[in-house]
Order: structure tokens, then sequence, then C-alpha cells
């Protein structure tokens, strides 16, 4: 009787509160449907989009949560440039009686800006692009269009020769340290890179580096697990034409988990590109071919009794990127194989979709497949099954795969220019 009393109670409570009056409510939705409707898609790398922030800052059109109850599809794509900044393209597509009226717009970020500065202006070209559409609505009478003209100062700052020369450096490093009474660990992580990018020569060097240890105390004796991997990669890549590109790949590698002491590569390659360069933030269809040369020194010797060799391969790389208003398909297959023996070789597929199904459903799908025919490297010595438990070296297989699927389904208003954040982070279940 407590327990159903006191239900009793919370609910009373409940309906009570839901329907006294909001202290300090956000202003509700446009409720003009003269109003132009607005769906926001950000893909490929736009992660600046925040929603809440747009549609805080414009207020004047109508941000509608399906695709089939917009007048405009405002479609957002991203690519990282080479000074750490990122290009947007903003597609902004008419649909229904607006469906002839198409725009794009370009946002290049500086890479020194922050995350606030970058939403803010991503946001400032949002309303820009809007304006045209909104132009011809009932509401256009009540914009304002205002300018601020630039200072003399960042005239001339724009003007200035650039001191670096392109080349952007970046240096990170992190260290974590774990411990309980039976077991403890740490872990060391760096990497360390400079690149230079023009439309004519794009140039990268990177290293980094990870190592670990894990000590476990098991029926009083203790156990020792450690890893370690470091990697070097050098790329240079010439511009040809709107299709074609031309390089150099280099590369040398150290892992106590794939049996290699050291490992150096080196070899041309080169891509064609099925779509100019230009569209590559829609839609991407690239082949690529490259020829290497790979000069392995192994930990211990290998299965086929070799503590070092030098061998000669080749790798052909499609790739397939698309991003469009019903959603997203990305894959990749990756062939490579090595000249001394045909049947030493690897296969790599990989595949995925992000799709709208229909109003309010979207349904995604990735998955992958690896045949495995290279493992030369595999050590004589074999692994013992507390170094299979503890991953400290590669096991012996000729395939791998991987699925994953899942859809997310939304229903209710259409409308979605309320924000309210109270609570929308640190909530948690009373029990």
């Amino acid at each position: 009787m407590k327990v159903l009393r006191g239900s009793l109670l919370l609910a009373t409570l409940l309906l009570t509160w839901m329907n006294l009056p909001a202290y300090g409510q956000e202003s509700e939705p446009l409720s003009d449907n003269s109003a132009l409707h607005v769906f926001l898609d950000c893909q490929g790398g736009a992660w600046h989009c925040d929603f809440d922030h747009v549609r805080r800052e414009i207020k004047w059109v109508n941000w509608v949560r399906d695709r089939k109850d917009a007048q405009v599809h405002l479609l957002v794509t991203a690519q990282g440039t080479g000074g750490g900044g990122s290009s947007y393209t903003l597609d902004f597509i008419g649909l229904g009686e607006l469906d002839a009226e198409t725009d794009s717009i370009s946002y290049l970020s500086d890479p020194d800006d922050t995350q606030t500065e970058v939403r803010d202006k991503l946001t400032q070209t949002f309303a820009v692009g809007l304006v045209r559409y909104v132009a011809s609505t009932p509401l256009a009478q009540q914009l304002q269009v205002s300018y601020e003209e630039s200072s003399e100062q960042a005239a001339q700052a724009g003007q200035e020769e650039d001191p670096w020369n392109l080349w952007v450096y970046r240096v990170s490093a992190n260290g974590s340290f774990n411990s309980e009474a039976l077991q403890k660990g740490r872990s060391f992580s760096w990497f360390v890179s400079a690149n230079r990018t023009s439309d004519r020569l794009k140039f990268n060097v990177s290293t980094s580096g990870w190592s670990s240890r894990d000590e476990f105390e098991i029926d009083g004796e203790n156990l020792v697990s450690t890893q370690e991997s470091y990697n070097t990669n050098f790329l240079s890549v010439w511009s040809l034409s709107d299709h074609w590109s031309m390089g150099l790949v280099a590369g040398a590698n150290h892992s106590s988990f794939s049996n290699i002491d050291l490992a150096m590569i080196g070899g041309p390659v080169a891509e064609f590109s099925v779509f100019p360069y230009h569209e590559s933030t829609r839609k991407t269809l690239t082949f690529q071919y490259s020829v290497e040369s790979v000069s392995n020194e192994y930990a211990t010797i290998t299965l086929t009794g070799e503590t070092e060799e030098v061998l000669t391969r080749h790798r052909l790389v499609a790739a397939l990127d698309i991003q469009q208003p019903w959603g997203g398909v990305f894959g990749q297959v990756a062939g490579t194989q090595y000249f001394h023996d045909s049947s030493t070789h690897r296969v790599d597929t990989s595949l995925g979709a992000n799709v709208r199904v229909f109003r309010g459903l979207d349904f995604n799908i990735s998955g992958g497949f690896s045949r495995i025919q290279d493992q030369f490297f595999l050590s004589a010595e074999g692994l013992t099954p507390e170094d299979i438990l503890l991953r400290r070296g590669q096991r012996e297989t000729d395939s791998r795969y991987h699925f994953r699927m899942g859809f997310s389904y939304r229903f209710g208003s259409k409308l979605a220019n309320v924000v309210n954040p109270r609570m929308s982070r640190g909530f948690r279940s009373f029990y």
C-alpha cells in the first residue's frame, strides 16, 4: 500500500508540474507556415555544425526534422586542409516549388580558429546562403541587411607573406598509468608531423610511437607483458591535372606484435580520380597504383626460416566516397601482391552506407572482409596461451571480417526550432 500511495503521489506531482507555466521559457517555434522550411544535414567531417546554436542565431526560418518537410535541404560537407583548417562546402538544394533553386557556397576555416569561431562563421555562412530563398517569402520584409567593413590593418594582414611558407607542424604526447591491488600498467604514445600543402605539391612526413607495460600477480607469480610499435611515414604528391596525381611513398616500421624488428618501404605511386578533385567534398572515385620495395628484419626467425629479406610488391586501391542528400556510401578495395610469389597476397575490402529509407527512418550498414595470404613474418617460436590472451603477437589466419548494421527513427513534431539545454549533460538514473 505504501508503494501504491507513493506512486500515486508522484504521478499527481508530475501532472501538476507539467501544467505549470514555465519560468524563463524559450521562445516558441516560428509558427508562420509562410516562413522557409529548412533541413540541416551535416556529413563528411562537418563536425562544427552546432544545431542548437544555428537555431538560436537564425530564427527567421523553420528548422524541420525531416527532409520531406523542407523547402531547402542544406547539405554541409567538409575536408581537412594542409594547414590544419577545414574546407566546408554548403549546398543549398531547393525542394518542391524551389526545385530549380540550387546554390553552393564555400567556407575555409583558419587552423588557429577556436571551435567557437568556426561555429559562428559557419552559422553566418548558413544565413548568407539562405537569404536568397527567404527573399521570396513574406518574411523578407522583416529582414535587415548589414555590412561590416574590414579595417585597413586586416586588409594588409591578408597580403602578408607567410613566414612558414605553408609548413604546418604538429606535436603530441600522451601517457597513462593505472594500478590495482594485483595488477598495474602504463603506456606512452607520441606523434610528430610536418606537412606542406599547395595546389601543385603536397608533402607529408610523420613519426609516431606507442609502448605499454602491464604487470599481473597471479597465484603469487608476477606476469609481465610489454608491447611497442614505432612508425615513420613519408608522402610527396605532385598534381598533374584535375584527374591525375603522381607521388613517392616511403616509411619505416617496428612492431613487436608483428615480429618486425625493422621494416623499410619505398616506391612510386600514381592516382587517377574519375571525378575532378575539386568535387571531392561530395563524391570521389579514385584508383591508386604503387610499386614498392620492402626490406624486413625480423625479431625472431620466421616460419620460412628467414631473419631478414628484401621483397618487392605492387598494390592497387579503388576507393569510393559519395555524400548526397539521400545519405552516403563509402567503400574501398585494396589488393597487394608480392612479385617473388604470386600466391603471397592480401585483399582488403570495406563497404558502408547511410541511407534515408523514408520519412524519419535512417538505415546504416557497414562491413569488411580481408583475405590474408602474406603472413610470412610470423615467428617460428609460436605463441603461448599467455601470449594469445595478452595479444603479444599476431596469430596465423587466412581471413578476417566484420559487420555492423543499425537504424534510427524520428517521429513527432516536424519543427525543431526551440533550444532548451537544461540538464542536457550529466543526467543519470536515480536507481
